[in-house]
C-alpha cells in the first residue's frame, strides 16, 4: 500500500508538469502571435507612412529621443537624430519661415493646441505644410512631439489656379469682368469719402468681325490676347483693367489726373496702335479701337450704371466712323434709352393695331394733275403717343424688324390701292418705300409679285423707292436684283437723292425710271447760289438720261414756280398737299372722278 501512494504521488507531479509544459507553451504561442501581430502592424504603418506624402519628426520627452519617420528623404538631404540636427533644417528653409518654424520645433515650448503653418525650401517649388502636435499623460506633462511635413505643392497649385481663374481672364491675363466691378466698386467707395472722380473708358476693337471671318477665329484670339497683354503694362494701383468679352476691354481709373488721365492713357493706346500686332503665324494684322467715357460722380453713382453709360457712348463713337473717343453726355443717355425703350415697344407691336398707313400726293408740275401717291406707315403706341418713321424705321432696320414691317406696309398699302381702283377707276401710281434690308431679302420680289397678284394689281401701277444706301453694299447685285423688278414692270424711283453718296455717273447704269430730288435742296433753292446752281444741273441732266424727276418737300408757290420753270416733272410736299389717312385721299379721288 505504501507503494501505491507512492506511485500515486509521483503520477501527480508528471500532471504538474505537463500542465506547466501546456502553459509555457501556450504563453510562447501568445508572445509569438502577439509579436506577428505586431510585425503586421508596424509593416503596417510602414507601408503607409512610406506611400505617403508626408515626413515626420518625433521626439520622445522621457527619452530624450528624436528621430524621422516616413518619407523624409522627399523633402529633406539630411537626417535628424539630435536636437541640434533641426539647425540644418533651418538653413533649408526661406527665410520668412524661420522663426515660426523654429517656435513650432521648439522642445521646451509646449503648446496644447495643434499648430499647422506653411513653410517653402529655398531653391525648390515644393510648398510644405507643418503641423505639430504634442501628446500629454494624466498629469498633463508631455510625452511625445509628433512634426508633420505634408507636401502640398499640388493642392496648393490647384488653388492657385482656382483663384487666379475666379479673379482673372485666362486670356488675356487682365481681371475679369466680375473682379473688375469689384475693384471698381471699391474705387466709388474710396472716392466717395475722399472727395475723388473715378473715371471709366470701355473700348472696343474696331471691325473685330473682320478679323474672325477673314483670317480666322484663332487669329481673332491672338489679337484679343496680345492687346490684353499690352493693356497689362498700363495698369498700376491706380489703374485697373478688365477683359471684358470678346473684343471688349474695361478700364477703371482712380482720381484720373496727368500721367493717369483718360487723354493720356487713350493716347497711348493710340500710339502703340499705330504698329500692328504680330500674330502666332507671323502675318501681322492692325486695329483701331473705339472708347467710351463715363466718370463717376457725373455719369452715374453706381458701378455698373458707369460701365453702362461708358459702353453706351462707346457705341456713339462707333456710330460717328469708329477710331474715335467719346466722352459721356445726358442727351446720348436719352436718345440710347429711347432707342432700348422703341425696341421694346417693336417686339410688342400688332401691325393692325399699332400702325396705320398715310399717304402723300403727287403733282404733274405741268398741268397739275394728280400723279399718284406715296405710302406713308405712322406708328401710335398703345400711350397714343405718335412715333416718327425718322426715329423708328432706323432702329428697325438695324434689329431686322423692318422686314416684317416692310412685309405689312406692302400688302396693307396694295390692299387700299386696290380699293380705290374697283371703286373710282383712277390712273394712280402707288410709291412704295423700301429699305436696304428688305430689299436683299432672297424672297423679296417674289413676295411682292404674290402681293400684286393677290390684289390683281398691275406691276406698272407700283413704284417702288429705294435709298442710295442700298447701292452702297453691293452695287452689282443690287442693281441686278432692280434689273429682275424693272423686267416684271415695277417702276423703281431713286429716293432722297443728294445727300448721301450720290454719282452722276453711276445712274446711266441703274435701271431706274424716277429720281427724287431731297427736300434739304428745296428747303434753300431760292435762297442759296450754290443750291440753285446744284438742282438745275441735276434735273437737267437726268432729264437728259430720261428720267422723271420729283421734287419733294415744296412748300410755297415760289418753289413750286421755280420748279416748274425748270423743268422739273413732279412735285410731292405740302404745298400741294401733306400726308393723310387713306380717307383723304378717296375723298380726293371722288373729287376728281366727280368732275370728270
Amino acid at each position: 500500500m505504501g507503494r501505491n501512494a507512492r506511485e500515486t504521488g509521483h503520477k501527480t507531479d508528471n500532471v504538474g508538469e505537463v500542465k506547466n509544459d501546456r502553459r509555457g507553451e501556450e504563453a510562447v504561442e501568445t508572445l509569438a502571435a502577439e509579436n506577428q501581430e505586431l510585425r503586421r502592424e508596424q509593416k503596417m504603418l510602414r507601408l503607409i507612412c512610406d506611400t505617403s506624402n508626408s515626413a515626420f519628426i518625433y521626439y520622445n520627452y522621457q527619452e530624450d529621443r528624436i528621430e524621422t519617420i516616413a518619407n523624409w528623404d522627399h523633402f529633406f538631404d539630411f537626417t535628424v537624430t539630435r536636437i541640434d540636427d533641426l539647425e540644418k533644417l533651418y538653413e533649408r528653409v526661406e527665410e520668412q519661415y524661420v522663426i515660426p518654424l523654429k517656435e513650432g520645433l521648439c522642445i521646451e515650448k509646449q503648446n496644447r493646441e495643434r499648430q499647422s503653418f506653411e513653410i517653402k525650401l529655398n531653391n525648390s517649388d515644393l510648398r510644405i505644410e507643418v503641423e505639430i502636435n504634442i501628446v500629454y499623460d494624466e498629469q498633463g506633462n508631455p510625452t511625445d512631439k509628433i512634426v508633420r511635413f505634408k507636401d502640398i505643392t499640388r493642392m496648393m497649385a490647384q488653388r492657385d489656379e482656382l483663384t487666379y481663374m475666379a479673379y482673372y481672364d485666362v486670356l488675356t491675363g487682365l481681371y475679369n469682368r466680375n473682379y473688375f466691378v469689384k475693384l471698381l466698386g471699391e474705387f466709388l467707395r474710396r472716392a466717395e469719402t475722399e472727395n475723388c472722380k473715378v473715371a471709366v473708358m470701355f473700348l472696343d476693337i474696331d471691325d473685330f468681325r473682320r478679323v474672325n471671318d477673314g483670317i480666322g477665329i484663332m487669329a481673332g484670339d491672338d489679337l484679343v490676347q496680345l492687346f490684353g497683354q499690352y493693356l497689362c503694362s498700363l495698369m498700376n494701383s491706380h489703374v485697373i483693367i478688365s477683359h471684358f468679352s470678346t473684343d471688349l476691354y474695361c478700364i477703371g481709373i482712380y482720381d484720373p489726373c496727368g500721367a493717369r488721365s483718360v487723354e493720356t492713357i487713350y493716347q497711348v493706346i493710340r500710339e502703340r496702335l499705330k504698329k500692328p500686332f504680330k500674330m502666332t503665324d507671323g502675318q501681322e494684322v492692325s486695329m483701331t479701337v473705339s472708347v467710351g467715357v463715363s466718370e463717376y460722380p457725373e455719369a452715374a453713382t453706381g458701378t455698373l450704371e458707369l460701365i453702362n453709360c461708358a459702353e453706351i457712348v462707346m457705341f456713339k463713337a462707333k456710330s460717328q466712323g469708329k477710331d474715335a473717343i467719346q466722352y459721356f453726355d445726358s442727351a446720348i443717355l436719352e436718345d440710347f434709352l429711347q432707342t432700348v425703350t422703341i425696341q421694346t415697344k417693336l417686339r410688342e407691336v400688332v401691325f393692325e393695331q399699332n400702325f396705320t398707313m398715310y399717304f402723300q400726293p403727287q403733282y404733274y408740275a405741268s398741268n397739275g394733275r394728280l400723279r399718284g401717291v406715296e405710302a406713308l406707315i405712322r406708328w401710335k403706341d398703345e400711350q397714343g403717343d405718335m412715333i416718327s418713321p425718322a426715329v423708328f424705321i432706323p432702329i428697325a432696320e438695324k434689329n431686322g424688324a423692318i422686314v416684317p414691317i416692310g412685309n405689312w406696309v406692302i400688302e396693307k398699302s396694295v390692299q387700299i390701292y386696290a380699293k380705290w381702283r374697283d371703286k373710282y377707276a383712277y390712273p394712280l401710281i402707288l410709291s412704295l418705300n423700301i429699305s436696304a434690308v428688305q430689299c436683299k431679302q432672297n424672297d423679296f420680289i417674289e413676295n411682292i409679285l404674290l402681293i400684286l397678284e393677290r390684289y390683281h394689281i398691275q406691276p406698272e401701277k407700283v413704284e417702288l423707292e429705294i435709298t442710295e444706301t442700298i447701292l452702297v453694299d453691293d452695287f452689282k447685285e443690287t442693281k441686278k436684283r432692280l434689273d429682275d423688278l424693272r423686267k416684271t414692270g415695277i417702276r423703281i424711283s431713286l429716293d432722297d437723292f443728294g445727300t448721301g453718296f450720290s454719282s452722276l455717273s453711276y445712274l446711266k447704269g441703274l435701271p431706274i425710271d424716277t429720281l427724287k430730288i431731297d427736300k434739304t435742296f428745296v428747303d434753300t433753292l431760292l435762297t442759296d447760289v450754290n443750291t440753285k446752281i446744284i438742282t438745275e444741273s441735276i434735273i437737267y441732266m437726268v432729264k437728259r438720261l430720261g428720267y422723271e424727276t420729283v421734287a419733294e418737300g415744296v412748300e410755297t408757290e415760289e418753289q413750286y414756280a421755280y420748279l416748274r420753270e425748270l423743268s422739273c416733272d413732279i412735285i410731292q410736299g405740302y404745298y400741294t398737299g401733306k400726308p393723310m389717312p387713306a380717307e383723304g385721299i378717296e375723298n380726293l379721288l371722288k373729287e376728281l372722278t366727280e368732275k370728270v
